[in-house]
């Protein structure tokens, strides 16, 4: 594909269900064992901080046992090889995209492997329990919960993201159920700037029609497809 100097990458659940992260819709795994509404909204969190902590503290350290795939690593490469601009945004809050090789992310839900104080609105990198309320690094208050954006709270540089879109040549959604906004929009918005749009996802999405292109399949066989072709090899 000629004329591609700007793209624009969104990467949801399904790049890491490959790595084997629990999504919404795993059959079996832990959020089936819990109500979004209990522990992944602000009102869950302010009624029963304990349950939510806890739930974050198995998510944190269950990143320990999943490595990067195929498709991680793909976009890594293309970072490094991709001559023009790339914004790789994710909804996803794990490091598997860092620990894959990739280095310009963008983590729009926040991350796991962040700490945010109730108390000073501080970040700290983290990568320990929480359960058991510890001091905020900043200023010791024990007042410290993940640093995800929960259903009702605005999700991070949104005012960034927009302004990567309206001047993108191409945007590319992989993993992504396309029916949580405003991620979902997001193809919208690159169509309108004039921008080629592309799906890569294991099944058409809800917003598959508003894309130019669609593939479908596992993203650990397109995504690596894909950045050969746009690499030349």
């Amino acid at each position: 594909m000629t004329g591609i100097n700007r793209i624009v990458i969104l990467t949801g659940a399904g790049i890491s269900a490959e790595s084997g992260i629990d999504t919404f819709r795993s059959a079996g795994g832990l959020w089936e064992q819990h109500r979004v509404e209990d522990v992944a909204t602000p009102e869950g969190f302010a009624r029963d901080p304990d349950l939510v902590l806890g739930f974050y503290d198995i998510r944190r350290e269950a990143l320990a046992k999943v490595e990067p795939n195929p498709a991680h690593r793909a976009l890594a490469r293309l970072e490094a090889e991709f001559a023009g601009e790339l914004l790789l945004v994710t909804q996803n809050v794990d490091d598997l995209h860092e620990r894959g090789g990739s280095s310009r992310v963008l983590h729009m839900h926040g991350e796991l492997k962040s700490a945010l104080c109730l108390a000073c609105d501080m970040r700290s990198a983290w990568d320990a329990p929480m359960a058991h309320h510890p001091p905020c690094p900043v200023c010791r208050s024990p007042s410290l919960r993940p640093d995800v954006v929960w259903f009702g709270e605005m999700p991070y540089q949104m005012e960034r993201i927009y302004t990567a879109l309206t001047a993108t040549d191409l945007f590319v959604s992989i993993g992504t159920s396309g029916a949580v906004y405003p991620a979902a929009g997001f193809v919208q918005e690159a169509r309108m700037a004039g921008a080629h749009t592309l799906e890569l996802n294991l099944e058409p999405s809800e917003g598959s029609h508003f894309f130019t292109e669609s593939r479908h399949g596992p993203a650990g066989r397109l995504v690596p497809e894909w950045v050969d072709e746009l690499l030349g090899g």
